[in-house]
């Protein structure tokens, strides 16, 4: 038996049908990404398969005893200490005793590198999640549902979740806006469009040209459907023949024709995102030299020191807490370091996408939050109304008069874009802007981005997103800042290549350290000696365990602990690290050779 089922679900909220006779089967190891645009009910998809929501019309089933975890879009308010919130909701799994299951919860927090005893409500929003995956993950669930998991993660958490999903034995539905999360995980897609579910067994890329391919016939359809009803209205208005009885079928056909384009289901628009852009700033647009800042005497930033110039297209990356938010703060003006000199240029005009949307006022409408009391909004150097510059955002008229408390966090997003795009600019500063967008939406603001003629500073875990809007990436690491060309990819190559280049000194260095004696002509294959032969036994155990050292070198170095009290933790684990691998190629060398002697004749 499937562990959930939807059969004929019908639901309809606020007047809108999010659902429209949808089914579908969640089995044992599923992988299941749900798409959508935002508003489509995604959401509430997840929400109904948790139970939360029941269907107007249709059945839910769901196996008996199953055991479900759901970790929301919505980070909550809970209380207490990281380990209490982490056991709150999480009853030992059966088979397992009260102190094993204890266990499991501590070995999850620890491998989501949460501090047990830190206050939940004092936590950073990407802990706050940390803690709770850690929660889901440490229930042994048989289903588990995520709704936007990525958001305020930092890349090497998510890479961290994406391995611990890959190699789960329990079926996972979840929502997200991460392009390379759903190509890594995604074994099966369903999209919801216009209260229909569409499911396809292939992964990301494939469910792309396969959608493609379905929309154009759906349009082929539509259009063959519409050229019918305009000859059968010709047909009718001719007169008189089209009264007689032996027509009235054929009326009749036709007025079935009506009801039916009257209800088709109409393609959702697309954002038309268009910038406001500024007077030209000039050739420099900010120069931090040796900037240092610490917050409550732990240092984040030390001897910074960063050129950009008009242009330039920068992504910012580092784990949570590693101050990236605070180095757009100090490019802006709205910190001054506390060592250090940062000259900004002249005639800058930015404009600053804040994470957490601080600047939407809740209780006022979607029009009000953008027209801020007027009628009109300047786009483009010209005036247009409101409700008709909403509607470039996805905001019917109807939409733009309801509270934005009510929004979806994607339709937020769009808003606080919408509000900001009013704007004159030549400097865009965005703080994790692509949070629960939909994926439509997230390539035209790229392809906004890449057209436009100012400086973008953009901090984002979008892996897929980085690539491909930026020119080069600042990552913060270490109270210091690496700038490499390119985006995210670009970036990781960097580092393994520094790895191995540092590994491969530390060969040469060994290797002259001591040298191998020559090899005279006439030496000749030999057997192992006793010696070499329990060497040879004892070197895949050393090899795991030196492995096993560096994959937790890794995972420290992923933490952002190691980067508090200046940084010399990190400095630390990674000089062990280095020293690791290189003991690790060595090991595996001499395994090798050893290994050609014991098979020599």
């Amino acid at each position: 038996m499937a562990y959930l089922g939807l059969q004929d679900v019908n639901l309809t909220l606020a007047g809108t049908v999010l659902f429209d006779g949808i089914s579908l089967q969640i089995e044992e190891r599923d992988r299941l990404c749900v798409v959508g645009r935002n508003g489509a009910g995604k959401t509430t998809f997840l929400k109904l398969l948790a139970g939360q929501i029941n269907p107007d019309r249709g059945v839910l089933s769901r196996r008996q005893g199953l055991r479900l975890a759901f970790v929301e879009q919505e980070v909550p308010d809970s209380q207490g200490t990281a380990w209490e919130v982490a056991l709150q909701n999480n009853p030992v799994p059966e088979g397992l005793d009260e102190w094993e299951h204890q266990r499991q919860v501590a070995a999850s927090l620890t491998r989501f590198q949460v501090d047990p005893e830190a206050s939940f409500g004092e936590l950073s929003g990407g802990s706050r999640r940390r803690v709770l995956l850690a929660r889901a993950l440490s229930s042994a669930p048989e289903v588990l549902l995520l709704d936007e998991p990525t958001n305020h993660l930092d890349i090497e958490t998510i890479r961290l979740l994406e391995d611990t999903l890959v190699n789960a034995r329990f079926a996972v539905v979840f929502v997200t806006h991460d392009r390379a999360f759903a190509r890594r995980l995604a074994t099966r897609m369903a999209e919801l469009d216009r209260g229909k579910l569409a499911v396809f067994a292939c992964g990301w890329d494939a469910f792309q040209e396969r959608r493609e391919s379905q929309l154009l016939a759906e349009e082929r359809q539509w259009a063959d459907f519409a050229k019918k009803l305009t000859q059968e209205e010709a047909w009718l208005r001719r007169g008189v023949k089209a009264r007689l009885s032996r027509d009235e079928g054929r009326v009749k056909a036709l007025l079935k024709k009506r009801e039916i384009w009257k209800n088709r289901r109409q393609r959702w628009g697309n954002v038309q995102f268009r910038l406001t852009e500024g007077p030209r700033s000039g050739d420099l647009v900010c120069e931090l030299f040796d900037v240092s800042f610490s917050w409550a005497g732990t240092p984040l930033l030390q001897d910074v020191n960063v050129t950009i110039e008009r242009g330039d297209r920068v992504g910012i990356i580092g784990p949570n807490g590693s101050g990236k938010t605070t180095l757009l703060r100090l490019i802006l003006g709205s910190l001054e370091p506390q060592t250090g000199t940062v000259r900004r240029g002249a005639q800058l005009a930015p404009l600053y996408f804040d994470q957490l949307r601080s600047q939407l006022r809740l209780d006022r409408s979607v029009a009000e939050n953008v027209g801020d009391g007027y009628d009109t909004v300047t786009s483009g150097g010209r005036q247009v109304h409101v409700l008709g510059y909403l509607e470039r955002f996805l905001f019917t008229p109807e939409r733009a008069r309801v509270p934005v408390s009510v929004l979806s966090g994607g339709e937020r997003n769009r808003l606080l874009l919408a509000k900001l795009f009013t704007k004159p600019s030549n400097l865009l500063v965005l703080d994790e802007p692509t949070n629960d967008l939909d994926g439509e939406t997230l390539e035209l603001l790229e392809a906004l981005l890449t057209e436009y003629e100012g400086t973008v500073l953009l901090v984002s875990h979008d892996r897929e997103f980085l690539d491909r809007a930026v020119t080069s990436t600042l990552a913060l690491s270490g109270q210091q800042v690496v700038e490499t060309p390119g985006g995210w990819s670009e970036w990781l190559a960097f580092q393994e290549r520094m790895v191995h280049e540092k590994t491969a000194t530390l060969l040469r260095e060994e290797k002259s350290s001591s040298p191998l004696p020559e090899r005279k002509a006439s030496d000749r294959p030999r057997k192992l000696t006793w010696k070499e032969q329990k060497e040879l036994e004892t070197l895949p155990v050393r090899i795991a365990d030196l492995e096993a050292q560096q994959k937790s070198l890794y995972e420290d170095l992923a933490r952002p602990e190691a980067y508090q009290d200046g940084g010399e933790l990190a400095q630390e684990k990674n000089s062990r690290l280095v020293a690791v691998s290189a003991q690790i190629d060595l090991a595996w060398a001499r395994w090798q050779e050893l290994e050609g002697l014991r098979d020599s004749p």
